[in-house]
């Protein structure tokens, strides 16, 4: 695949703080990807360097085999041929739909520029809507228009800076989806910058986790969410507990509920104590188990119920059932674990 964009070591500062550190990265035409991560980590001021809004004070950033970055020497943004899409959507009240999304067409007339502002509303859904103004738009809508924008200049790659976080739940989730559809079809890679790990996971083909400036993992979200590197992204990406166990064997850990055999291997001494990651979906309902567990939360999430579940230790994990699976709070169930991917870090 080609090589669109190589990020090498660079380091971003604000006044003495260092805010990005050491960040490598390497995306291919095409690609959709994410900076994942809570705030503060530094997501934004990496894609901001990205964009040439940023200076950086060592390393190297290339567009296109191109150098665009490197301490001392920053390619203004508007040289870069790459877009970018705000959380605020950015749109210009006094200006209709067509006019907005047009408005960083260069060299054509206004008749060619109506034409290319129609057609790209086309691609977004929002076809016959040009002559509205943004106040007469719902959110969504006004998004798909500053999408539109962005997609009006041909670029190679667009930046995506927490886009959906004005929206609610069921929009974001329905309009991150028509984004990477959009975008796949064009062939325009993205980079998104988001703390919603479902965003991420909807939208990316590949994801870097960032804390404190740094990727601490950049895979896919299969990966990410079932093969975390440390216990900072085994927390961050999706839900669990940890368990206190003992490394039997390479690829057996005993634990309080049950000798867990997995599909990985550790190198760590036999007999080592280790925290075992167990996710929601490796608990499962059995009425039949004699391992029991009393019911203390419940979340219902529609075809699911989230279940936080005590040990008879104390101890606390979670449990992904099928909603007809309706236990009430108080009430001991049995449970079986299920768990395929073996997941341990030795105890801190």
């Amino acid at each position: 695949m080609t090589t669109l964009l190589d990020i090498t070591k660079i380091e971003c500062r604000y006044r003495d703080v260092t805010v990005v550190q050491n960040l490598t990265m390497h995306i291919n035409k095409g690609n959709l990807v994410s900076l994942l991560g809570p705030s503060g980590c530094g997501k934004t001021t990496a894609l901001r360097a990205i964009a040439g809004l940023e200076q950086i004070y060592h390393g190297e950033i290339k567009l296109r085999g191109e150098m665009v970055s490197k301490p001392g020497f920053t390619l203004p943004p508007e040289k870069r041929q790459l877009a970018m899409v705000f959380q605020d959507y950015a749109l210009f009240p006094h200006m209709d739909v067509n006019s907005n999304v047009s408005f960083g067409i260069r060299n054509a007339t206004k008749k060619e520029q109506e034409k290319i502002a129609e057609e790209t509303l086309n691609i977004v859904g929002l076809e016959n809507l040009g002559r509205r103004y943004p106040h007469e738009l719902s959110g969504g809508q006004q998004q798909r228009v500053a999408l539109a924008r962005a997609l009006t200049t041909k670029p190679d790659l667009i930046l995506l800076d927490e886009p959906f976080s004005n929206l609610d739940i069921d929009l974001r989730e329905r309009l991150s989806i028509d984004v990477r559809d959009i975008l796949k079809e064009q062939g325009i890679s993205g980079i998104l910058v988001t703390h919603d790990q479902n965003e991420a996971f909807a939208i990316c083909d590949h994801i870097g986790v960032m804390n404190c400036g740094q990727i601490e993992q950049w895979d896919t979200p299969f990966n990410l969410y079932h093969d975390p590197v440390n216990r900072f992204v085994a927390n961050f990406i999706g839900q669990g507990a940890f368990l206190s166990g003992t490394l039997v064997s390479p690829d057996t850990v005993e634990t309080e509920i049950g000798t867990i055999k997995g599909d990985r291997a550790y190198s760590l001494p036999k007999d080592s104590h280790v925290d075992l990651l167990v996710r929601p979906d490796d608990i499962v309902p059995d009425p039949h188990s004699p391992l029991r567990a009393e019911v203390v939360q419940k979340a219902f999430k529609g075809a699911e119920i989230l279940y936080t579940l005590k040990l008879t230790s104390g101890n606390k994990i979670y449990s992904l059932a099928p909603s007809h699976q309706n236990f009430q709070i108080g009430e001991f169930i049995g449970i079986k674990p299920m768990l395929e991917h073996l997941v341990t870090f030795q105890r801190e």
